[in-house]
C-alpha cells in the first residue's frame, strides 16, 4: 500500500500557506515546504517565508536548509523531503506538502526528478545569450564538461536540445542519462491528495500579488535585499529569485526605485501565470478558489472534505 501525501498547490499570493496551517492543525502534522527559494537562509521577506506566527505552532519543513548563494538542483531537494516524509510517516502522520514550485512537488511525490522547470527561463536565457555572442560551438562545449555522453550523441548545431541537456544539468545536478534512468520509475512513490488554490480571476489574483509586493517593501525588503547583495549572497540559484534581482538595479543607480519596484510586480505575475500553467496540466489536482478572507472557514471545510474522500482522517 503507498504512503499518503496531502498537496496544496497554486500560484503565489494564492492562500496556500494559511490554508495548509489550517488543515495540519487540525489534523495534527507538520507541514513540507516545496517552495525553490524558501529553502534559503537568510531569504525571508522576498520568498515570503511565513514567520512563526503564520506558522501557528505548526512545524515546516525544508526551510532554511541551504546558505543563499549556494546552488540547489530538484534532485537534492527531492532527497531531503523525502527524508522529512519518511520520518513524518514514522510518526503516525500524513505530511502535508505545501508551494508553488510545481516541479519540486512533483519529483517529492514521484520519488523521481524531472526534466527541468519550465517555469525558469533563466538558463536557457543565458545559454541562448551565449550562443548568439560566442557561437553554437562555446554552448556544446560547456554540455561537453558537464555531461561528455550527451554531447557525443547531440550535435552543436543541435542548439535546442544542447541547451535542454544543460538545462537538466543545472536544474537537477545529474546528466541527461542519469536523469532519464531515474525516472523509469513505473508508478509514483506517493498516493498524492492534491488540493489546487487560486483565485476565481486572473485579475483578482495579479490585485494580491501587488498588494503582496507592497507589503514586503513596508516589511523591510530593501533592507534583505542589500543585506544579501553586501555578504554578495545574491548569487547561483538564488539569483533566481523573483523578489530581489528586479531590485538590483535600483542599488546600482541604474533605476529608480518605483521602476524596480513595477518590475517586480510585473514579474512576480509572470511567475504566477506560468505556475498555474505548469499546474493545470496535472489532471489529478482539485481546484478551489479562494476570493477572500470571509470564505476561509468553508474553504478549509472543502478541503477537508476532499481529503476523507481519498480515505485520510
Amino acid at each position: 500500500m503507498k504512503q499518503t501525501l496531502i498537496c496544496i498547490a497554486g500560484p503565489t499570493a494564492s492562500g496556500k500557506t494559511a490554508l495548509s496551517v489550517a488543515l495540519a492543525q487540525q489534523l495534527h502534522t507538520e507541514i513540507i515546504s516545496a517552495d525553490s527559494m524558501q529553502l534559503y537562509r537568510g531569504m525571508d521577506i522576498g520568498t515570503a517565508k511565513p514567520d512563526v506566527r503564520e506558522r501557528g505552532g505548526v512545524v515546516h519543513h525544508m526551510f532554511d536548509v541551504a546558505e543563499a548563494g549556494e546552488s540547489f538542483s530538484v534532485a537534492r531537494y527531492q532527497q531531503l523531503a523525502d527524508a522529512c516524509a519518511q520520518d513524518i510517516l514514522a510518526r503516525g502522520m500524513v505530511p502535508i506538502v505545501c508551494g508553488g514550485t510545481g516541479l519540486y512537488m512533483d519529483a517529492l511525490i514521484d520519488g523521481s526528478t524531472f526534466s527541468g522547470d519550465e517555469t525558469n527561463t533563466q538558463i536557457r536565457e543565458k545559454y541562448q545569450q551565449m550562443a548568439e555572442e560566442q557561437g553554437v560551438h562555446a554552448v556544446h562545449e560547456c554540455l561537453r564538461a558537464v555531461d561528455p555522453e550527451a554531447a557525443e550523441r547531440i550535435h552543436e548545431n543541435n542548439l535546442k536540445r544542447v541547451i535542454r541537456a544543460l538545462e537538466v544539468f543545472e536544474q537537477t545536478g545529474i546528466t541527461l542519462d542519469e536523469l532519464n534512468r531515474r525516472n523509469k520509475r513505473r508508478e509514483p512513490k506517493y498516493e498524492a491528495v492534491m488540493i489546487g488554490l487560486c483565485p476565481s480571476t486572473r485579475e483578482l489574483l495579479y490585485e494580491r500579488i501587488n498588494r503582496r509586493v507592497d507589503v514586503m517593501l513596508e516589511q523591510g525588503l530593501l533592507e534583505e535585499t542589500r543585506s544579501l547583495l553586501e555578504q554578495g549572497k545574491i548569487t547561483g540559484t538564488a539569483a533566481q529569485a523573483i523578489g530581489y534581482k528586479e531590485l538590483l538595479p535600483y542599488f546600482a543607480g541604474e533605476a529608480t526605485l518605483e521602476a524596480c519596484v513595477e518590475t517586480l510586480k510585473q514579474a512576480s505575475r509572470n511567475y504566477a501565470k506560468r505556475q498555474l500553467t505548469w499546474l493545470k496540466r496535472n489532471p489529478n489536482i482539485e481546484w478551489l478558489n479562494y476570493d477572500s478572507s470571509e470564505e476561509f472557514e468553508e474553504l478549509v471545510r472543502r478541503s477537508t472534505k476532499i481529503i476523507r474522500s481519498h480515505g485520510v482522517v
